[in-house]
């Protein structure tokens, strides 16, 4: 049995932290169409607890212990009233967002969660017939961004914690993204620069609506109006109208470290079209940079591997206890 009802396909905003998703988000949310709501971060924790057939009964009682699900006024009730007992596990999640996306008068619905740039491959399965925008902003100055972020996730190993961390971070988020997207084709895979999107709104924003279906409206430029207070602390433009902001790379990062950046990452950014100021980096620069990537990765790859048996623990409900008393909504 699925979920009641059919709609347009979801849509998912992808991006490596800090590269301009809030933003893009927050523009698409304000059509009458569709709606996106705050980072979900759950799919993958409920997932590694449940996999595909798992009992009805037992995911959406984990899904009335997250936080994230309460805030966006979703019951085990509401889950429940539209699957069967047989639902698979894409159906469960597809009726908390589209319970999510009707209560707000829309018919489609979206999401937005930078984390899931690591998992695609469950993306794809979880939401099989979604449209992908992924928006890329330079790494250098997403690194910056990232770094001077007042709130930064503290429990989590698979999160940068240096910025060399982060080029590798960025550099393999968006390698896995563009071979993802080269697998579902050009329907449903669509790549965007953070700066065209800033300096020129309205015209990539009626290019993204094309593709994604939508209808462009003006309101999609006016989401600073009436922006969540709550955003603002890490996301302070968005309390301003889209415009194009200053690159503080060239002035704000060492040079050495701009060296290291471009000798882990150098490839993609001339991919992407962004300038270079070591275009052939030192034999130093590239043996770290090297040594960077494959610290990483391991680092990564050791993470993934304790999470997913910390969720499949008891640790998961009571991470979910600490998680509502003190930090609601962050993973």
């Amino acid at each position: 049995m699925t979920v009641l009802g059919s709609s347009a396909p979801p849509v998912v905003v992808l991006g490596v932290s800090r590269s301009g998703t809030t933003l893009l988000k927050e523009m698409l949310d304000r059509s009458s169409e569709l709606a996106i709501p705050s980072e979900s971060y759950f799919i993958p924790q409920l997932w590694d607890r449940h996999g595909e057939r798992s009992s009805v009964e037992a995911l959406t009682e984990d899904l009335g212990r997250i936080v994230r699900v309460r805030e966006w006024g979703v019951t085990p009730a509401d889950v429940r009233a539209r699957v069967g007992g047989d639902a698979r596990f894409r159906d469960v999640i597809d009726a908390v967002y589209r319970t999510y996306a009707e209560r707000r008068g829309k018919s489609r619905y979206g999401d937005k969660t930078p984390a899931y740039m690591q998992r695609l491959p469950l993306l794809d399965a979880v939401f099989p017939d979604a449209q992908y925008v992924h928006i890329v902003r330079d790494g250098r100055d997403a690194g910056l961004s990232f770094m001077a972020m007042k709130r930064r996730p503290r429990f989590n190993a698979g999160r940068p914690r240096r910025l060399a961390e982060f080029a590798c971070a960025w550099r393999l988020e968006i390698e896995d993204a563009r071979r993802f997207g080269g697998r579902l084709g050009t329907g449903r895979y669509r790549e965007v620069r953070y700066e065209d999107l800033v300096v020129e709104p309205e015209a990539r924003l009626r290019e993204i609506c094309a593709f994604l279906g939508l209808g462009y409206e003006r309101a999609m430029l006016e989401y600073h109006r009436d922006v969540d207070a709550s955003q603002l602390a890490d996301h302070p433009r968005l309390a301003q109208p889209p415009g194009a902001g200053r690159s503080r790379w060239q002035a704000d990062m060492a040079s050495a470290d701009v060296e290291l950046f471009e000798a882990i990452a150098g490839g993609m950014l001339s991919n992407f079209r962004y300038e270079r100021t070591h275009p052939s980096p030192s034999q130093a620069a590239r043996r770290r940079a090297a040594r960077e990537l494959v610290a990483y990765r391991a680092r990564l790859s050791s993470w993934n591997v304790a999470l997913r048996a910390a969720r499949r623990s008891p640790v998961w409900r009571l991470r979910q206890v600490y998680i509502r008393r003190t930090q609601p909504g962050v993973e």
